[in-house]
């Protein structure tokens, strides 16, 4: 993972910085698509600056990738809900839940 990146990013994300973060993260994942971590973090940046559908987008590439990942479905879920799609966060929640993330 490319360190100058990932240290700008999470910079950002410290600092709720989250346009900024999912910018940088954006670049990097680009680079470095195998990155989990960095995808998970730029998923949370689009989620926490409002960018539902991209984050809806990166969670359903890290649920694909790790479906073990608890956090990642939650991620997922609670994207859904945020853009109204109940019924669809549903199965996301509950796998988040049955995984230990809520």
């Amino acid at each position: 993972m490319e360190a100058t990146l990932w240290d700008r990013g999470t910079f950002h994300a410290e600092l709720g910085q989250w346009i900024d973060a999912a910018r940088v993260l954006a670049e990097l994942v680009e680079s470095e698509p195998d990155a989990s971590a960095a995808r998970l973090l730029l998923a949370r940046a689009y989620y926490h600056s409002a960018q539902l559908t991209r984050a809806e987008e990166q969670a359903r590439r890290l649920v694909a990738d790790r479906p073990d990942d608890g956090y990642a479905h939650l991620l997922l879920g609670r994207s859904l809900q945020r853009q109204g799609r109940h019924d669809e966060a549903a199965g996301p929640l509950r796998l988040a839940s049955a995984l230990g993330a809520v």
